[in-house]
């Protein structure tokens, strides 16, 4: 079934309740959006952690660096709910929904009745089952405590870290980690890291940065097994059989969509909930955003999912907008970054279009400071600066733009990235 013939285009009776399941960025975006929007109902933002809603990026970054405090993660300031009467339920889970009657069941025993819906139910941490793995000084990482559990365990520097999975995540953990004064060693299913997101050639850009500041790469490497004394794990035993000591691992092996409420509600899935660019499921007044959404984008005419901060702040507040009745649609290119060890590195485009393509290299490499475009059928797709900061406005208008631009223009840097298109 396709979901753009089965969503209802249009809401067709009054909105007098939403109710939204998730409380992060793309759920408190949402309850923020509707409010602005003048929205005067009754809002139910339900939440499974009992934090209030808050920002993913710095938890690898400066919360987890002891760089900010708790007040810098969060989305609104904690007063905002109640002083814009969003009945926030934090430690509670949506636990069933029911689109024939419209009513959702809580974990509590509770049950809403909604006008509209919004999933936004995030994404969760894939487990390896190791044996060990509930040894103390073994954890995963997604969540506030996840971070704020990482940071003690940090601090004190001097101890070995073993990192499983070699993602950005990884590598912003095993940075930090470094930064403590710890010696790091990293595991990863691909020959060379991030590969798979960026490429070879750049991959190996950001692990020789590792390395120069000490990091060792096992790759590719599985861990089979932690072993521990008295409780607490004492080294990683690899797939090859090394054995590697280790105060703390650190499992960082990305992330699913959270589509278990979807899946019992009927609701069309595909690498997450498929939606229409206005983020509208299957099921009439059901909306979903956020990691969990599989949402068809407007620029390339194919369903995009993101699993950064910046597609579930956007589609926050389409999802809003979508619920009001609105005419909007999520047609922003995607956007993340990541700093490591003083590097900054911001990335604007499509993953799926890039990853056939070899970058074409403005600057070098070796200096670190360069921007890498990615084309398709000769059009920018993609764009990556690292260390060159102001940027990124011009690289998203490149892509915008779909003019087609030849490679040794592009990576010219006597040619001014606003005068690329002015050219054309």
């Amino acid at each position: 079934m396709s979901v753009e013939r089965s969503v209802e285009r249009i809401v067709g009776h009054p909105i007098e309740s939403i109710v939204v399941a998730g409380a992060g960025l793309a759920g408190a975006t949402a309850a923020r959006t509707l409010r602005s929007e003048g929205f005067a109902g009754r809002i139910s933002l339900i939440g499974t952690e009992r934090h209030h809603p808050y920002l993913r990026p710095p938890l690898s970054k400066e919360y987890l660096l002891g760089k900010a405090g708790e007040d810098a993660v969060h989305v609104a300031p904690e007063t905002w709910y109640t002083e814009n009467d969003v009945d926030l339920r934090l430690g509670v889970t949506v636990a069933a929904v029911d689109p024939g009657t419209h009513t959702v069941q809580l974990s509590n025993g509770e049950s809403l009745d909604y006008d509209a819906l919004l999933l936004a139910t995030g994404a969760l941490p894939r487990r390896i089952p190791l044996p060990g793995s509930g040894l103390d000084g073994v954890t995963m990482f997604r969540t506030l405590d996840d971070s704020r559990r990482l940071r003690e365990q940090l601090s004190p520097g001097g101890q070995n870290v073993v990192m499983v999975g070699s993602g950005w995540i990884g590598m912003e953990l095993a940075a930090a980690a470094v930064g403590y004064g710890n010696h790091v060693t990293l595991l990863g299913l691909e020959d060379i890291p991030l590969a798979a997101a960026i490429g070879p050639e750049l991959g190996a850009f950001f692990r020789s940065v590792h390395e120069a500041h000490g990091v060792r790469f096992r790759l590719r490497a599985t861990a089979s097994e932690l072993r521990g004394d008295a409780g607490r794990v004492t080294a990683v035993v690899t797939g090859s059989g090394e054995v590697l000591p280790a105060d703390i691992v650190v499992i960082a092996v990305g992330v699913a969509p959270d589509t278990r409420l979807a899946e019992q509600a009927g609701l069309v899935l595909s690498n997450g909930i498929l939606t229409d660019a206005s983020l509208r499921t299957s099921a009439p007044d059901i909306f979903a955003a956020g990691d969990v959404a599989n949402a068809l984008h407007p620029f390339t005419g194919q369903h995009h999912r993101s699993e950064h901060w910046h597609n579930a702040l956007n589609g926050g507040k389409i999802a809003a907008k979508s619920m009001l009745g609105q005419d909007a649609a999520l047609d922003t290119i995607p956007y993340f970054y990541t700093d490591q060890y003083g590097l900054s590195m911001e990335y604007s485009g499509f993953p799926t279009l890039a990853a056939a393509a070899e970058p074409v290299i403005r600057g070098s490499l070796e200096s670190r400071e360069f921007i890498a475009f990615w084309q398709h059928e000769g059009r920018v797709v993609a764009g990556m600066n690292v260390n060159v900061p102001r940027t990124q406005k011009a690289i998203k208008a490149l892509i915008s733009s779909r003019a087609a631009i030849g490679p040794g223009r592009l990576a010219d840097p006597g040619v001014p990235l606003d005068q690329l298109l002015a050219d054309d």
